[in-house]
């Protein structure tokens, strides 16, 4: 089975703070929308036992990742592990949309039959 979205329908902007919309919720990962406006941020947090991979399809930002401050734009790929903790802010003079997508992180049983 295929399920096809238009990316343009999750990039929502809100004034006050900023959105994140779901596409898929599907099977052990999560994929969704965050969009910033200028100025707003993601406060610090974690995802135990998930790989967490962040797209920049608009905009720019910070990313830190356990301290360690990374600058990102359009175009850019992040990957880390779901025990580092992650923040964003969008720090640019544009709107910024990042794909994310939650994979859980396959046991190590598993892994070693792949």
């Amino acid at each position: 089975m295929m399920e096809l979205h238009s990316f343009k329908e999750y990039q929502e902007f809100n004034e006050d703070k900023f959105t994140k919309r779901v596409i898929f919720n599907e099977g052990g990962s999560t994929v969704f929308v965050l969009n910033f406006m200028p100025g707003q941020q993601l406060a610090p947090h974690k995802h135990p036992g998930s790989e967490v991979y962040l797209y920049v399809v608009t905009g720019s930002g910070t990313v830190i990742i356990d301290g360690t401050e990374t600058q990102v734009s359009t175009q850019d790929v992040i990957h880390s592990g779901g025990d580092g903790l992650l923040s964003f802010t969008n720090n640019g003079s544009e709107p910024a949309s990042l794909y994310v997508v939650l994979s859980k992180t396959p046991s190590k049983e598993y892994a070693k039959d792949i």
